[in-house]
């Protein structure tokens, strides 16, 4: 091995350990037996029992969970007809207007967001501006799964339904849809994802009285970092990792089953 591959994999190595030990400290110390993370004491699946008998946990979760699968919902199905949009039209602007809030820092999203709710729409916050908010940036990540997917389609597929008689409406339901479903479904998925964990944007659009996890979270370690805290990390933690895994092998699938038909066509 040359020196040059080396530091390569010696800064790789510094770069993933930066990422990952942390976390896997936190998923650690949620089955250590003592309730400061100063040293280890013994193993323990204690605070995961405290953690499901926490009311106010349980209840900030329930309402995460309804958040981001409303979110992901209505994100799912503007943001596909978005791509779809992009792709067939080709307008300059579409592209702009969608991927806009997937670029723009999410504190300033989140600004802009709690002034159009106050000053605008006269909108008291909670459970509505918060999937109102996580929808808006959702929006474009769908749509960026989506496009890339028709982009690697053959058009003479759709161009052979219509020559068979099919309409649009025929055309898009027996032909495209199913084609870009498991796009759709990963940016449902990745949509989730992002709902269920946001931060930023859910702290200036949230209302009074409704405890959100993260929200949650944040409180409970301004205090200190307790094993109930990395406890409810941990399974945070495991959701999305398995909703992202879930998501990358369903565009993966796409992404080959788009090839396998476009060589057929041919």
């Amino acid at each position: 091995m040359s020196r040059t591959n080396i530091w390569l994999w010696s800064a790789a190595g510094v770069i993933y350990a930066f990422l990952y030990v942390p976390l896997a400290i936190v998923v650690l110390y949620s089955f250590n037996d003592s309730k400061l993370n100063a040293e280890w004491v013994g193993f323990t699946l204690s605070w995961y029992k405290t953690l499901f008998q926490n009311t106010e946990m349980l209840t900030a979760a329930r309402n995460s969970l309804f958040i981001a699968l409303s979110a992901s919902f209505s994100a799912t199905l503007l943001g596909t007809m978005a791509g779809l949009a992009i792709h067939r039209y080709k307008l300059k602007v579409l592209p702009i207007l969608v991927f806009t809030p997937v670029a723009m820092p999410e504190i300033l999203l989140g600004v802009s967001l709690l002034l159009f709710f106050l000053q605008v729409l006269n909108l008291t916050l909670g459970m509505v501006s918060i999937i109102i908010a996580h929808t808006t940036f959702c929006i474009g990540f769908v749509a960026i799964i989506v496009r890339a997917r028709l982009q690697g389609m053959d058009e003479s597929i759709f161009e052979a339904a219509r020559d068979l008689g099919a309409s649009p409406w025929q055309t898009f339901r027996l032909v495209t849809l199913p084609l870009i479903m498991p796009a759709v479904v990963a940016g449902a998925l990745m949509s989730f994802t992002l709902s269920i964990d946001d931060f930023v944007i859910t702290f200036f659009t949230k209302g009074v009285g409704e405890p959100i996890l993260p929200i949650h979270i944040y409180t409970m370690i301004k205090v200190a970092v307790t094993p109930e805290v990395n406890a409810i990390s941990t399974l945070l933690m495991l959701l999305t990792l398995v909703m992202i895994i879930i998501a990358a092998k369903l565009e993966s699938h796409a992404s080959s089953s788009a090839n396998a038909t476009s060589r057929k066509a041919k």
